[in-house]
């Protein structure tokens, strides 16, 4: 089964580019970031023409997450809990039947948290305590468990081309990456660093500057696994060719292969 994420960077605006992914890399679920869409205005038929069953948690303007599916939802749950007061729309946990036990995924899209001294990099640290919380109780059900998405940390300097450039930002900042450490410390895998220890295992670059033409990167995409999804890890990759696009995303489709067999399949 593969399973990829994607910070799209608004789904009208890349719908194009989507849609040619969905067709060429073919994941079975595939979670997206930054949707930039209400429900209501999600583009489904265009997904649901490729065969894919669709979850979203939208915010007008911003934020926004989905999942898409070509199996069958068994549950789906909306936002992160641990603060009722949170409208942000950044977390949809999708539940999925295979054989001999069920698939949890999580499409999340983490606060960006800059600049460092406003209210903004609070609700970050915040919302990674959060997550850590909810990962702990899911964690405890001894299921495969996927955690993908936009978690806007840089985990280590192999992960940034210029790290002194990085110093002061929220996303490489010590208390991020030590939420983050945190996090895998309760036994999740860095599905793509279990794989590879290349030092251009970028996600992003930036629209400014030249940055993709001077591979100047960073990965703050990420697909955690429990270790029950670890134990079923056959691949993983990053579609570093779209980035290359017309209209791209800033971000690119991180993905993994997992050796799980759903019970069935969408029709």
């Amino acid at each position: 089964m593969k399973i990829a994420t994607w910070n799209i960077n608004g789904v009208k605006a890349r719908l194009e580019g989507l849609t040619s992914w969905l067709e060429q890399a073919r994941p079975d679920i595939a979670c997206l970031q930054e949707i930039k869409s209400v429900d209501e205005g999600f583009p489904r038929s265009a997904i649901e023409d490729l065969g894919y069953n669709l979850e979203t948690h939208g915010q007008k303007g911003f934020n926004g997450v989905a999942l898409l599916s070509r199996l069958p939802f068994d549950e789906v749950n909306r936002g992160l809990p641990g603060d009722p007061d949170d409208e942000q729309a950044r977390f949809i946990e999708g539940v999925f039947s295979l054989e001999g036990t069920v698939l949890r995924v999580v499409s999340l899209y983490l606060p960006n948290g800059n600049p460092v001294d406003s209210p903004k990099f609070d609700y970050k640290l915040a919302w990674m305590e959060r997550l850590q919380n909810w990962t702990r109780e899911r964690l405890a059900f001894e299921e495969p468990l996927v955690l993908a998405g936009d978690y806007n940390v840089i985990p280590q300097p192999r992960d940034v081309r210029f790290p002194e450039q990085w110093t002061g930002d929220a996303l490489f900042r010590p208390q991020s990456r030590a939420a983050l450490r945190r996090l895998e410390g309760l036994g999740l895998t860095d599905s793509l660093r279990s794989v590879t220890d290349s030092d251009r295992a970028f996600t992003f670059w930036d629209y400014q500057a030249g940055a993709w033409q001077k591979d100047n990167g960073i990965r703050i995409d990420h697909l955690m696994l429990s270790p029950e999804a670890a134990d079923r890890l056959q691949s993983a990759g990053i579609d570093r060719h779209t980035r290359e696009w017309e209209k791209p995303s800033d971000h690119v489709p991180v993905w993994i292969e997992l050796d799980v067999l759903p019970l069935r399949k969408a029709a």
